[in-house]
């Protein structure tokens, strides 16, 4: 791959954490590059390190071994989205969204437009002044990645963001996530234990070994956008998830 196309490069890259028992090894020889623009997600099973990886591309922790490289020459900006919306139960939607533009002292008059186009975006119009527990959870993760978009950081990164979802929410958000992926084309890494789901949205699949986690497969969605909920049943869908859900066992 060129590297230079790269938003992020991991070489090499292993990772070490001290338990009780002595040094665990989470993560052994990955080696992966970012691409601009692209939906990237990384499947795996539950424990194998995909969360340890993407809080290393997030600039939250170091490699034990390995380098990160950024091509362009310096690190992306970050937007992140975790599992739960982690918002501020005292503020509203509005006020949750305007947070990280507050804190950069961004002008009230320009917060206000830039929150007010986002919260069109994520389709919550109607709950600008609503509090977060009077949202459901699928609402409060829409309020989540509109805070992340604020920013307009040049990458994403999404700890599964609707693993606390039910089925018939979480495949609803991942429609919502793609309508918000396609007017923004953000590049994107998402973490998922879905085979479904990481094919639905993404334009290539990095599919992690158990602990220490390496590569097994690096699976390019061959699939036409923009996509909708019926293209599971396509047969190319069936036999990548087939090749997936191989690999991973």
């Amino acid at each position: 791959m060129d590297q230079a196309a790269s938003v992020i490069s991991l070489q090499h890259i292993g990772m070490q954490f001290q338990d009780q028992h002595g040094m665990l090894d989470v993560l052994a020889e990955i080696h992966a590059d970012v691409r601009p623009q692209e939906f990237l997600c990384l499947l795996g099973p539950s424990g194998c390190g995909k969360t340890t990886l993407l809080r290393l591309l997030a600039g939250l922790i170091k490699p034990t071994s390995g380098e990160v490289v950024f091509p362009q020459g310096h690190p992306p900006s970050i937007g992140l989205v975790f599992q739960q919306s982690n918002l501020m139960p005292w503020r509203t939607v509005l006020d949750n969204i305007l947070l990280p533009l507050e804190m950069r002292g961004v002008s009230r008059p320009e917060a206000l437009s830039q929150a007010q186009a986002l919260i069109e975006l994520v389709g919550l119009q109607e709950f600008t002044d609503a509090w977060p527990d009077s949202l459901s959870g699928g609402m409060a993760q829409r309020v989540a990645i509109a805070r992340a978009l604020i920013q307009d950081p040049e990458l994403l990164l999404l700890d599964e963001p609707f693993g606390s979802l039910d089925a018939l929410t979480r495949e609803k958000m991942g429609e919502e996530l793609l309508r918000i992926w396609q007017a923004r084309r953000k590049t994107v890494v998402m973490v998922t234990h879905s085979i479904s789901e990481a094919l639905l949205l993404s334009d290539r699949v990095l599919v992690l070994s158990p602990r220490p986690a390496r590569v097994l497969l690096d699976v390019a969605v061959d699939l036409p956008r923009p996509r909708r909920e019926d293209v599971r049943y396509s047969e190319t869908f069936q036999r990548m998830a087939r090749e997936i859900r191989t690999a991973i066992r």
